[in-house]
């Protein structure tokens, strides 16, 4: 089983840098990857589908590395690829990280770029899919970044009602979806830090019986050596004075005769 996920890996490598190496960020390329995840049963399909999420982890970090002098647009499309191709793995992590990065260079460049500038809707689709996917602390952070965009960005302060109504709608729910990330956040603390209060506390109470049980140990142990002790002390007295009266007997042999006419 290792060697066959070393050759997948293996194979996967030479067949997937060639078209990473040639920049083909494309359809094509998603396409490729779909074909390889058409497995037979269950699981090929995981073996695949886990050789191919390490591959695209790893080739994800090289690349961008690589791209970091390349214009803004560039960068964009790269970053789209990868997250349809996590999007078509299962990784969802690092999907919403890729998302999140592409939304954030958006607003940092939509200054110059005004085509770049990330719409309210844009912000709240993807705090709606960290949060249903159990990112909370992803969601939290992107709402805070989204409602400081939304909040304070002149062109979201549109004149029309009904558009206006529509953004406070939408910075509405990315504000309680914030609140129910920071409780799940918080949540989370909370029961990390019970148990790890619960772990000490038990550790700790494992060390005070294991005292407590070695401390009978040594009263019982004391106490049978005591007894040991006397009950040897005792027999050495006994016979000293077998000895004494064995003595005495071969000094004056009359005593006993003597003590018979008594």
């Amino acid at each position: 089983m290792a060697e066959g996920s070393l050759s997948l890996s293996l194979y996967l490598s030479s067949h997937l840098t060639f078209h990473f190496i040639f920049g083909s960020f494309c359809d094509a390329t998603i396409r490729y990857l779909e074909s390889l995840l058409v497995s037979k049963d269950v699981k090929s399909f995981i073996e695949v589908r886990s050789s191919l999420t390490d591959f695209l982890r790893s080739e994800s970090l090289s690349v961008i590395r690589c791209i970091a002098s390349k214009t803004v647009h560039e960068k964009l499309l790269v970053l789209e690829f990868f997250v349809r191709a996590f999007a078509l793995v299962g990784d969802q992590q690092s999907c919403l990280a890729l998302r999140y990065e592409a939304l954030v260079m958006r607003e940092l460049k939509s200054a110059s770029c005004r085509w770049l500038q990330v719409l309210p809707e844009e912000w709240l689709r993807f705090v709606e899919d960290a949060v249903r996917n159990g990112f909370h602390a992803v969601a939290e952070k992107a709402c805070e970044n989204a409602l400081s965009c939304l909040e304070n960005n002149d062109d979201h302060q549109p004149g029309g009602d009904m558009v206006s109504k529509n953004l406070k709608s939408i910075i509405s729910e990315i504000t309680r979806l914030r609140n129910c990330a920071m409780t799940s956040v918080s949540s989370r603390s909370v029961q990390v830090q019970t148990a790890e209060y619960l772990k000490r506390k038990t550790t700790e109470q494992q060390k005070s019986d294991l005292l407590k049980k070695q401390k009978r140990c040594l009263a019982s142990t004391s106490f049978r050596n005591g007894i040991k002790r006397q009950n040897i002390r005792k027999l050495h007295e006994h016979q000293s004075l077998l000895l004494i009266s064995k003595d005495l007997d071969g000094r004056h042999p009359n005593l006993r005769s003597n003590d018979q006419f008594d």
